[in-house]
């Protein structure tokens, strides 16, 4: 997996508010769904201002799916270790 892919998905839990001057804690709202995307609006938990947008595409949301529905993967000295 490239670094690239890596961060696609990234999702912010704190992100700088102008109002409280701070990095803050910040919860998603979402805003509107699309045909093609849905659109999420990052909202500061201290004064409940916007504070940034992500938007999901269809495609990353079933990659994104796709991933959470994988098992997880065993090391190899793990299975060296199971009977």
């Amino acid at each position: 997996m490239s670094q690239q892919q890596q961060f696609e998905n990234f999702t912010a839990s704190s992100l700088y508010c102008e109002k409280c001057k701070t990095a803050m804690p910040v919860r998603q709202r979402l805003l509107l769904v699309l045909p093609d995307r849905e659109i999420f609006d990052y909202l500061c938990t201290g004064c409940g201002s916007s504070v940034g947008r992500r938007e999901i595409t269809a495609g990353e949301k079933l990659m994104a799916q796709g991933m959470a529905e994988r098992p997880p993967r065993r090391s190899a000295a793990l299975h060296e270790l199971t009977p």
